[in-house]
C-alpha cells in the first residue's frame, strides 16, 4: 500500500475553512431590497452568528448594501452589535424575564413585547435608566410560538397606549411571523394575513401610530408582496440560500450563496479491496482503490446523518462520505482517482464550479439549509472577501 500522509502540503492557511463572500451578501440585500413594494425596508437577521457566516463582518456588509434594520433573537447579540459600533435601529425578540432589560433600552434598542409580563419590564427598564423603552408589540397570528394572542391582544395593545401617554414608552412596530410561507399556497398564509391585518386595526383604533409593521420572512419576502407592509425580515436569503425549494432556487431571485466549506485532504492512501473504512464498517472498500481523509467533523457541523451520502468535490468529481462521519474526520473513495496531501475538498459553496451546496448537504442529511450553514462550529475559521470598511471603521 502507498502511503502519502507525511507528503508536503502545498500553500499555507487552515486545514478547515469557511470562506465568506461579503460582496456576494451585498449583492443579495441590494437584489432582494428590488423585490420590495410599497416603500417597504429591509432587515438583514443576523442571529445566530450570521448564519454561521459571522454576525459583525454581515452586519456591516448588509449596513453598507442598504439593510435599515439589523435583527437579533437575542438581546446579547443585539448588544454585542452595538458594542462593535452600529448606532442603527436593531431588532430583538427573544426575551425573558432576567433579560439584560435596562441595558437594552440605554442601548436603544428595540425590544419585542409579546405579553404583559414583558411590557412591565421594559417600562421598569425605562425609569430606572430614565429614557424612553423602545417597543415592538408581537401578535401570535398562527405560528404558535412568540406572540400575543388574539383573544390577548387588546390587553396588551391598551396597556402599552397607556405606557406610551406616560413617556415609558414608544411603540415603534408592530408584528408577527409566518408558519408556512415557505410553502406558497399553503392556506394558513391567507388566515395570518387576515389576522395580522385585524392585530394591526386594533392597534391603530386604540391610537396606536406604529413606524413599522411586519410580517414578512424570507419566502414572503420573496414571494408574497402583500406582506412586505413597512419593513421585511430577512434571513436566510441574505445568505444566498432559498428558504425551500417550492420557494425556487437561489438563482430564481438573484442570490449567491455566501459560505463555501473547504478543506485540505489530510491523508490519500491505497487500500486493498473488501477494506472496512471509518466507524461500524458500515462502507467496505469494493475494490482496490484510493481513500482520501477529510479533516471535518460533526464537532465542525458536518452532519453526521450524511453519512455515506454527503457529497464532496475532490479531485474533480463529486464524491460521497464513505461510511461515517466521526467527530473531527471522514473519508472519501477516489476509486481508480488520484489525489495528494494537501489537495482541496469543497463540501460545499455557491455549486456554479461543480461543488456541492449546502442544499445538497440538506437533502443528505434530511434537514434544511439552514442548519447547514448555521451549525458550522467555532473552530472553523471564517475567512472574509470581499470586505468594504465604513468610513472611519476599521477593517474585520
Amino acid at each position: 500500500m502507498n502511503d502519502h500522509s507525511l507528503a508536503g502540503r502545498t500553500g499555507e492557511g487552515p486545514p478547515l475553512r469557511a470562506d465568506i463572500d461579503l460582496a456576494a451578501l451585498r449583492s443579495n440585500v441590494r437584489a432582494l431590497r428590488r423585490r420590495l413594494t410599497g416603500g417597504a425596508a429591509l432587515m438583514a437577521v443576523v442571529k445566530a452568528d450570521g448564519y454561521g457566516h459571522g454576525m459583525l463582518p454581515c452586519a456591516r456588509a448588509a449596513r453598507q448594501a442598504g439593510a435599515a434594520w439589523l435583527g437579533a433573537a437575542t438581546p446579547q447579540e443585539a448588544l454585542a452589535l452595538r458594542a462593535a459600533g452600529d448606532t442603527g435601529r436593531v431588532l430583538c425578540w427573544l426575551w425573558t424575564p432576567d433579560g439584560p432589560w435596562r441595558a437594552a433600552v440605554e442601548a436603544d434598542l428595540d425590544v419585542s413585547v409579546s405579553g404583559r409580563w414583558a411590557l412591565e419590564l421594559a417600562v421598569g427598564a425605562a425609569r430606572a435608566a430614565g429614557r424612553t423603552a423602545r417597543v415592538q408589540l408581537k401578535a401570535d397570528t398562527g405560528l404558535g410560538r412568540n406572540g400575543a394572542q388574539p383573544a390577548d391582544w387588546p390587553e396588551l395593545v391598551a396597556a402599552a397606549r397607556a405606557a406610551e401617554a406616560t413617556g415609558a414608552v414608544r411603540v415603534t412596530g408592530l408584528w408577527s411571523h409566518l408558519a408556512c410561507a415557505d410553502e406558497p399556497g399553503h392556506p394558513s398564509i391567507r388566515r395570518q394575513l387576515a389576522s395580522f391585518a385585524e392585530a394591526v386595526a386594533v392597534a391603530e383604533r386604540a391610537g396606536l401610530r406604529p413606524e413599522v409593521r411586519h410580517l414578512a420572512n424570507s419566502p414572503a419576502t420573496l414571494t408574497l408582496p402583500e406582506a412586505h407592509y413597512d419593513l421585511v425580515r430577512t434571513g436566510v436569503s441574505v445568505y444566498g440560500l432559498s428558504p425551500s425549494a417550492e420557494v425556487g432556487t437561489p438563482e430564481d431571485f438573484g442570490l449567491r450563496p455566501v459560505m463555501t466549506l473547504r478543506a485540505a485532504l489530510a491523508q490519500v492512501k491505497r487500500v486493498p479491496g473488501g477494506h472496512g473504512v471509518s466507524y461500524g464498517h458500515h462502507y467496505t472498500t469494493p475494490g482496490a482503490t484510493t481513500l482520501a481523509l477529510v479533516p471535518a467533523g460533526y464537532a465542525d457541523g458536518v452532519p453526521r446523518h450524511a453519512s455515506g451520502n454527503g457529497p464532496v468535490l475532490v479531485a474533480g468529481k463529486l464524491r460521497t462520505v464513505a461510511g461515517r462521519v466521526a467527530m473531527d474526520q471522514f473519508v472519501v473513495d477516489l476509486g481508480g482517482d488520484t489525489a495528494e496531501v494537501g489537495d482541496e475538498a469543497v463540501l460545499f459553496g455557491p455549486g456554479d464550479r461543480g461543488e456541492p451546496t449546502a442544499e445538497d448537504w440538506a437533502r443528505a442529511a434530511g434537514t434544511i439549509g439552514y442548519e447547514i450553514v448555521t451549525r458550522i462550529g467555532p473552530r472553523v475559521p471564517r475567512i472574509y472577501h470581499g470586505v468594504e470598511p465604513s468610513p472611519g471603521e476599521p477593517v474585520v
